[in-house]
């Protein structure tokens, strides 16, 4: 009966045997399949916040290059307006010197002019960056006290050549001012760099 014990526990210590090691082999098997899963889900999160990153991304590039576009339209409008306002300024001081030409129709074109810049002006307030609206308007505060100045000077009859003079001299100011504005808008475009190739 010892033999018949003894065979007995080598049969059950080799079914518990075999049984466990299917059980380890089974849960390893469990534990790297979960861990495969784990790791594939990571990567696939990984994906996922790469893919949302470089869509941000791309959605920051184009609100940008939007805003430049933007801007770059703003300040052509605002440039154009400006030096025709400042034109349609020269027009009337010409027409008051020579005497000759409509001086009704060069004033209405001032108005025009005036109106004009008045809009681009209001709309590039809304665009423009802190730094190039200061610029503009002391362009437009030029401008308009200019304005007035020649309105005042065509009012009379005749008008006093020293004050027409006077204002005529004040153009190379008032180009000096355009000027500032526009390298200031061109500096905010980085027109230069981007020309020449070279980063802010």
């Amino acid at each position: 009966m010892g033999d018949g014990w003894g065979a007995l526990l080598v049969a059950v210590v080799g079914v518990a045997g075999t049984l466990t090691g299917t059980l380890l082999s089974q849960s390893r098997a469990d534990r790297t399949k979960r861990m495969e899963l784990e790791a594939a889900a990571e990567q696939r999160r990984e994906e996922r916040e790469h893919a949302d990153a470089l869509l941000q991304a791309e959605r920051a590039e184009a609100r940008a290059q939007q805003l430049l576009e933007l801007r770059r339209a703003c300040y052509i409008a605002v440039n154009t307006a400006a030096r025709q306002y400042m034109t349609a300024q020269v027009n009337v001081v010409h027409a008051l010197r020579d005497g000759t030409g409509d001086l009704d129709a060069e004033l209405q074109q001032l108005e025009d002019r005036r109106t004009a810049h008045r809009e681009n002006y209001a709309e590039a307030q809304m665009i423009m960056p802190v730094k190039v609206l200061a610029v503009a308007g002391i362009v437009s505060r030029h401008l308009n006290t200019r304005y007035g100045t020649l309105k005042r000077i065509a009012g009379t009859t005749p008008c006093d050549e020293a004050e027409l003079r006077a204002f005529d001299e004040g153009f190379d100011e008032a180009w000096g001012h355009l000027s500032h504005l526009r390298g200031e808008m061109r500096e905010d475009l980085a027109v230069d760099a981007a020309s020449t190739g070279l980063d802010d």
